[in-house]
């Protein structure tokens, strides 16, 4: 069942209501799916189908200060392919689904929470409008050695940063059309 913009709304408010998350979706423009992530990042595309996304408030001072990248550190493309690597359609449900828990202070993480099962139907909800052959990219160290890591066995935990905050963890996904931008700060 394709997803639409309720829907959508729905599941991402439910998964990312925490105050240090940013999902945002912007159209691909270039033939780098980098450079359309970029865009994302730096707030310089719309969503192409005019869906919401979750823009902490948090970040506001940053913005109205000039950066629009922020919290992001300014970045290439070629800064933004090096911290990445590939995961599974799979793993990207569980990651997305970890990204609603806190770093630390979670005293039910997604594997042990009651509603796991709804939070990972939220999860596949949200990244459905991507479409079946959508790829899937993690700053997770997870992912480093195999592209299938299990998020929810672990507690989460960062990678590569992106931001100078004191841990950071995405998920970027690619369609032929759209790009979609997923991230959880850490920050204590």
């Amino acid at each position: 069942m394709p997803t639409g913009a309720a829907t959508w709304e729905v599941a991402l408010l439910r998964l990312l209501e925490d105050v240090y998350t940013l999902a945002r979706s912007g159209p691909r423009l270039h033939e780098d799916w980098a450079e359309d992530v970029l865009a994302v990042m730096q707030r310089s595309v719309a969503d192409p189908r005019g869906w919401s996304g979750r823009d902490s408030e948090t970040f506001k001072e940053g913005w109205e200060a000039g950066y629009p990248f922020h919290p992001f550190r300014a970045l290439t493309a070629e800064d933004l392919r090096a911290g990445l690597r590939p995961i599974t359609a799979g793993a990207a449900v569980e990651l997305l689904a970890s990204l609603a828990q806190e770093w630390f202070f979670e005293g039910s993480p997604v594997r042990s929470r009651e509603d796991r099962a709804m939070v990972l139907a939220d999860a596949r909800t949200v990244l459905d409008r991507f479409g079946p052959d959508a790829a899937f990219w993690t700053s997770s160290d997870l992912a480093r050695t195999c592209d299938a890591p299990d998020f929810l066995v672990r507690d989460l935990e960062g990678g590569h940063p992106f931001t100078d905050f004191m841990m950071d963890l995405g998920l970027i996904v690619v369609s032929a059309d759209e790009v979609g931008v997923f991230w959880s700060f850490n920050a204590n």
